[in-house]
């Protein structure tokens, strides 16, 4: 059976020219928000964690104190002034990502529920196509559907494991029919003279 063959969806995508220009757009919010930083590596907030999750107020108790005695001033310390900005940017783009990140949850959602209507499509007329091909006056959708099951890719490949147990099984068989005793033929009478 040869493939059929797969005719091109002939139709722009109309989409691809507005979400480049959203993403566009996004990556212009990188120079019009302040201190924004792109994190080196992977790991790179988890490293931060600790020290960020202390609480505003705890960060106040120390300016204060920082404030009133000498002895905890450091020269090479962030001026008081400037923590107080650090703090007041941290709570004021909270809600900014927060807002960002369901947007992305909300558009994740959107694409998958798209791929999803069109996968229930496309999985119904297989299955409409696999029970008309049964029948002979639609034997002329058959290699439609071998071309479909390919593409659909369900069959799994087996595992390492899985070839490795099913070929101990095929061996445990074959011995065990090699092993099984051999019924000797029943013995010949002895002709007494």
């Amino acid at each position: 059976m040869t493939q059929m063959d797969v005719v091109p969806n002939e139709t722009p995508n109309t989409y691809v020219a507005t979400a480049q220009l959203r993403v566009q757009e996004l990556r212009k919010w990188r120079d019009q928000i302040p201190r924004f930083v792109i994190p080196e590596t992977v790991d790179a907030t988890q490293r931060l964690s600790q020290a960020a999750s202390v609480s505003p107020e705890f960060i106040e108790l120390t300016n204060v104190a920082v404030a009133n005695q000498t002895a905890l001033v450091r020269a090479d310390g962030t001026p008081l002034s400037e923590i107080r900005d650090l703090v007041a940017y941290a709570d004021a783009y909270v809600p900014l990502v927060d807002e960002l990140e369901a947007l992305a949850q909300f558009l994740r959602y959107s694409t998958t529920a798209a791929r999803n209507l069109a996968g229930t499509e496309a999985l119904t007329t297989y299955s409409l196509a696999q029970r008309l091909a049964k029948q002979k006056r639609y034997a002329h959708l058959k290699p439609h559907v071998a071309d479909m099951r390919r593409a659909l890719g369900r069959q799994r490949k087996a595992t390492p494991e899985q070839v490795a147990t099913k070929a101990a099984d095929r061996a445990a068989r074959a011995a065990a029919k090699v092993a099984k005793p051999v019924l000797a033929p029943p013995p010949t009478p002895v002709k007494q003279e």
